[in-house]
């Protein structure tokens, strides 16, 4: 059996407990260093629920069904072929990265875009996907589902901007 006494005085305490306080500091930051940003700036990535994903969605002026068309788990390859790295280009010029994510499962949530300049409201035919993680956005597009169609950033298209990318 072991025993260790201490004599008791303020300084002593005082060190004990910054030590603690450290260690403690330092296991939070190791244990959430690698979940996705919640916020970046000014644009909220918050999607743990409905209404949050629609949120992030309105953010960029998307007006969308509220129900998903599609919802489905993928995988993010560990080893990007030619598809997935132009779908990265993508994604890192929106401040997203899904290298970062490699190997892991995410949700894919497929939302109707209403709104989209020179398509009605009933069109269909517009479409944004969400790529969540952890109940935060990690990456997604804004695509046209026709044949030829495009696929960009969430932006919404500026006055001018040609519609079909």
């Amino acid at each position: 059996m072991f025993v260790f006494s201490l004599k008791a005085n303020k300084k002593r305490l005082v060190i004990i407990l910054a030590a603690i306080a450290a260690v403690l500091l330092i296991a939070f930051v190791v244990t959430n260093q690698e979940s996705p940003v919640v916020n970046d700036g000014a644009i909220s990535l918050k999607a743990s629920n409905e209404e949050e994903r629609l949120a992030f969605l309105s953010q960029f002026g998307w007006e969308v069904e509220e129900d998903p068309v599609k919802i489905e788990e993928v995988i993010i390859p560990t080893e990007f072929n030619e598809v997935y790295e132009k779908y990265n280009q993508l994604q890192l010029s929106q401040n997203f990265d899904l290298t970062k994510y490699a190997g892991e499962t995410a949700k894919k949530w497929t939302y109707t875009i209403k709104n989209y300049p020179g398509y009605g409201a009933d069109s269909d035919f517009i479409q944004a996907n969400i790529l969540v993680c952890e109940g935060a956005v990690i990456g997604g597009d804004v695509s046209s589902i026709e044949q030829n169609g495009f696929m960009r950033t969430f932006d919404f298209p500026e006055q001018g901007e040609q519609l079909v990318e």
